[in-house]
């Protein structure tokens, strides 16, 4: 059931997505900076964390996630840390995704060439 639950998740996600993507003028790194920002949003109100006992890892795949990751991990630096934690615990707990996202797009780019 985990399974059917996290691609119900995955799935809804991908297609607000894609509607959001046909219906209007909007790119895919609006789209994307959109989710993150909703992401941070659900997890303000407490609602990301009724997703993550829904679907598990279905909640921790898409990009509505790292929204969710960095608003955690400014809380927890504001909380430790007063104003000053918001900025140096940000990307804490996000920071491999992101160094490894970078340096696997850098890899692809070498045997990649993209089209005109």
């Amino acid at each position: 059931m985990e399974y059917i639950n996290a691609f119900i998740l995955v799935g809804l996600i991908s297609m607000i997505g894609q509607i959001i993507l046909d219906n209007t003028k909007l790119t895919p790194g609006h789209i994307t900076s959109l989710f993150v920002i909703i992401g941070s949003i659900l997890s303000f109100f407490n609602i990301y964390d009724y997703l993550i006992n829904y679907s598990y890892i279905g909640s921790s795949i898409p990009i509505t996630s790292f929204g969710n990751l960095l608003y955690k991990s400014c809380l927890d630096g504001y909380t430790n840390q007063g104003i000053i934690g918001l900025f140096t615990n940000m990307y804490k707990t996000t920071s491999a995704g992101i160094s490894s996202a970078i340096i696997f797009s850098f890899i692809v780019t070498l045997f990649f060439k993209p089209k005109d």
